[in-house]
């Protein structure tokens, strides 16, 4: 393909280039340029929302580059600040070990794993001495530190800033002088820190890197950027039908950014959807993104489930069943609030009161009034909905 064709596929959903003339110039080469992306594997799963970036840096192998993937094992133990009002807590080596083992799992579900090269960026850093490091903070002042809009609004509400938290954008930008990465690629968050490494590459004589920010995915609550601690986030792992119903959750507006940033959908072509019904975009995008992280039959499944629940109103045939006695039944006859807690299909007790209290938990299809209602041994089953999604059987 032509560099314009190429050029134009970069910069479908992209947030920002920086800076396109460079990009130009780096694919007019013609030879596979080094993509970079760094993760930090800080928890054992990945979300919809690292999802966005790996999908373009799947784009650039599709196109013919070289994928160079930096397994954060040494910045995880320093905690990336991006975002945040305090600094992260201090991951030990074995956590952050264990964390990147399931990163690159989820990581190829993405990725073509035979074109894509691991680091450990403590492969480098391991061996520097605290000569090196002090050397490497000559290369920033506190007032370029400052301009980080973080650090910045921390600063004038006269939060503490460790020091550490200085260094961080400096050890990502090394990653990069030490890759001579021609393009490296993050979320918008971490403008800051890969804008550090293209000073530090120009500052030893390397070429500069492009970088390439991406959106920040809007998470199920149609608000707030994705995140697990906010509990507005799809992973990777999480079961088919949780991933089909996640979707469907979404708001139709959001539902043409997912197709944009996970599907790379073309303005094009989303004007053309546009014209077809919400609802059944809805549910090809569903379909699409559970046969990524499951399989297409897997995926067809669930939508043959979720039309049969929610279309026709029916109850699913494949629907989790427990014992009575499993739910508390062997203590005396358990409360609603009791059974949903100890089903374990529900994240706490707190999220099963509140859709008990919202008039969205049904019991053999009437809506439950009272999280204290007792349910007493059933003579043939007892059908339990909680939320849109949530179905399971009570037998004797």
């Amino acid at each position: 393909m032509s560099v314009a064709t190429d050029l134009h596929t970069i910069r479908n959903g992209a947030d920002s280039i920086i800076s396109e003339e460079e990009l130009e110039r780096k694919l007019a080469k013609g030879r596979p340029l080094r993509i970079k992306f760094g993760v930090d594997p800080t928890r054992p799963d990945l979300t919809l929302g690292h999802a966005v970036v790996f999908q373009k840096l799947r784009q650039f192998q599709d196109l013919g580059h070289e994928a160079h993937l930096v397994i954060g094992d040494f910045t995880a133990r320093i905690g990336d600040p991006s975002g945040r009002s305090s600094l992260r807590p201090q991951l030990s080596r074995e956590e952050v070990d264990a964390n990147a083992e399931t990163y690159l799992e989820q990581a190829f579900q993405i990725l073509e794993e035979s074109r894509t090269v691991i680091h450990r960026n403590s492969t480098w850093f391991d061996r520097m001495t605290f000569e090196d490091v002090l050397v490497l903070t000559r290369k920033m002042t506190v007032a370029r530190m400052l301009e980080r809009d973080d650090f910045a609004k921390r600063y004038a509400a006269n939060s503490s800033i460790s020091i550490v938290e200085f260094l961080y954008p400096l050890v990502q930008g090394h990653d990069s002088v030490e890759l001579e990465s021609d393009v490296e690629l993050g979320g918008r968050d971490q403008l800051f820190n890969m804008l550090v490494g293209r000073q530090l590459q120009k500052d030893i004589g390397q070429e500069e890197q492009v970088v390439v920010s991406m959106p920040l995915l809007v998470g199920t609550d149609g608000v707030q950027k994705m995140s697990k601690s906010l509990g507005n986030y799809i992973a990777f792992n999480d079961s088919s039908r949780d991933i089909f119903g996640k979707i469907m959750s979404i708001s139709d507006d959001l539902m043409w950014d997912y197709y944009v940033l996970l599907l790379n959908r073309t303005p094009e072509e989303i004007e053309s959807m546009k014209r077809e019904h919400p609802m059944e975009m809805k549910k090809k995008l569903a379909e699409s993104l559970t046969g990524r992280f499951h399989s297409p039959e897997a995926a067809r499944r669930e939508r043959e489930n979720f039309e049969q629940v929610f279309s026709r109103n029916e109850t699913p045939d494949d629907m989790p069943a427990f014992a009575w006695e499993s739910l508390g039944g062997d203590g005396g006859d358990p409360t609603l609030l009791e059974v949903l807690g100890a089903c374990g299909l529900l994240p706490s007790k707190k999220e099963a009161r509140r859709l008990i209290q919202q008039g969205a938990v049904k019991v053999d299809g009437e809506k439950a009034a009272s999280p204290d209602r007792k349910l007493p041994r059933p003579q043939t089953a007892y059908i339990i909905q909680a939320g849109k999604r949530i179905h399971f059987r009570i037998t004797p």
